[in-house]
C-alpha cells in the first residue's frame, strides 16, 4: 500500500502545475485524501471488514466530497485534481495513471446487477462532469471530454466528446494508415454524419454556383475524424 500512495502523491506532483511539494500534496490535496482514505477503506474491505470499509469511505465523502465505494479496484498513480463531485461505484475498475477531474461518476445505469460500473484502463484522463456508465471498457491512453456522457465501448487512444459521447479522434492501429473512426459500429457519430452530409450538399451548391468549393473551412479527414478542432481537455 505504501508503495502505491507514493505512486500516488508523485502523481499529483507530475500532473498538476501548481504542486511544489509532496508536502503540500499530502497537506493541501482533497483527492491526494480521499485516495488515501480509499485504499485504507479497499483494504478493509478486502480484509471482509465491510462495513468499517463503509464507514471509512462515508468519512471521506463528507470530508472531501468524493465518493469511491470500497469495493472498486483503482491502480497505481490515480490522481483527482480538484476532486470535489467524483463518485466511483462498487464494480468499477480503473487501471494505473489515470486523471481524473471534479464532476466525474463511473456509475451504473440503474437497471443491472453484478458487473454494473465500467473498466478504464491505464493512463486515462476523463475530464470535467463526465459520465461514464454501464459496464463498458475505456480502452488504454484514452482521453474523456469534459461533460461527455459514455454509454458504449471506447477502443483505446481515442477522444470521446459530448452527449451521448462521440469518437473524434483515434489512434491509428497496427497495419492501418487511418484510424477508423467513421466505421466504428459500437459508437456511431450521428452528429457527425449529419455536418458530413451538410457539408457536403453546401459543396454540390457552391459547386453549381460558383464553379468550385470554398477552401480553408473544417470538415472531417478521410479517416471520419474531425481534426481541425482542438479537442484538448
Amino acid at each position: 500500500m505504501l508503495s502505491t500512495l507514493r505512486r500516488d502523491v508523485a502523481a499529483a506532483l507530475q500532473r498538476d502545475p501548481a504542486a511544489r511539494s509532496a508536502i503540500e500534496v499530502l497537506l493541501f490535496y482533497p483527492g491526494v485524501h480521499a485516495t488515501i482514505s480509499y485504499r485504507i477503506a479497499h483494504h478493509l474491505w478486502l480484509s471482509g471488514y465491510r462495513l468499517p470499509a463503509r464507514f471509512v469511505s462515508a468519512l471521506t465523502y463528507r470530508w472531501t466530497g468524493v465518493d469511491i465505494h470500497p469495493g472498486a479496484t483503482i491502480g497505481a498513480g490515480f490522481f483527482i485534481d480538484h476532486a470535489s463531485g467524483v463518485v466511483i461505484g462498487e464494480t468499477a475498475v480503473v487501471g494505473d495513471d489515470v486523471t481524473m477531474y471534479h464532476q466525474v461518476t463511473l456509475g451504473g445505469r440503474g437497471d443491472q446487477v453484478g458487473k454494473r460500473h465500467p473498466n478504464i484502463g491505464d493512463r486515462v484522463v476523463i475530464g470535467t462532469g463526465a459520465k461514464v456508465l454501464g459496464p463498458i471498457t475505456v480502452g488504454d491512453d484514452s482521453r474523456i471530454g469534459a461533460n461527455a456522457v459514455v454509454v458504449r465501448d471506447v477502443p483505446p487512444g481515442s477522444v470521446v466528446v459530448g452527449v451521448p459521447g462521440q469518437i473524434v479522434s483515434a489512434a491509428i492501429l497496427p497495419g492501418s494508415t487511418s484510424a477508423k473512426v467513421a466505421e466504428d459500429p459500437l459508437m456511431p457519430d450521428t452528429l457527425g454524419e449529419g455536418l458530413k452530409s451538410l457539408i457536403h450538399r453546401v459543396d454540390e451548391i457552391e459547386t453549381t454556383l460558383v464553379g468550385k468549393v470554398s477552401a480553408g473551412d473544417i470538415r472531417p479527414g478521410p479517416d471520419g475524424a474531425w481534426h481541425a478542432e482542438d479537442f484538448s481537455i
